[in-house]
């Protein structure tokens, strides 16, 4: 059996359906985490949210010896955690890191991933179900890596 596929939230993922719904929708953290558990065939997931920096860290630590894949939305910490951004470089499996809205589309200060260089591949602006796509994605590039 395959290693785990981790799904890493950062800050303020646990405010889902709270927080400015407009942009990021009704569905809540614990929704997500369905999603993410039906999309996840044969795979066990670890599904994680924290608004600690040292503790999402921590966890890419963890995911280096003991996973196949993450699924990583570092929300706020996108655009500004270097620390992050070398943890994730030491991950030797696919990364795709995923937003719920379109970064892309939203101010200035939302267009510089320092996470985007690195990651397999980028996921933004499909709403919470983009979820569902983005680890059977991941458990598709897993497979494929076999």
């Amino acid at each position: 059996m395959s290693k785990p596929i981790h799904v890493i939230n950062g800050p303020n993922l646990n405010r889902l359906g709270l927080r400015e719904p407009e942009i990021y929708g009704y569905t809540t953290l614990a929704e997500v985490e369905s999603i993410c558990r039906d999309s996840c065939g044969e795979f066990e997931l670890v599904f994680r949210q924290s608004n600690s920096e040292a503790e999402l860290i921590e966890w890419i630590h963890e995911a280096i010896d003991n996973s196949s894949g993450i699924l990583i939305n570092p929300a706020a910490f996108t655009f500004t955690s270097m620390a992050i951004m070398d943890a994730l470089k030491m991950y030797p499996f696919p990364i795709i890191e995923f937003h719920i809205s379109n970064i892309h589309k939203r101010e200035p200060m939302y267009h510089n991933s320092l996470i985007s260089p690195i990651a397999t591949a980028v996921m933004a602006g499909t709403g919470a179900p983009g979820y569902g796509y983005a680890v059977r994605l991941l458990r598709d590039m897993i497979t494929d890596r076999a």
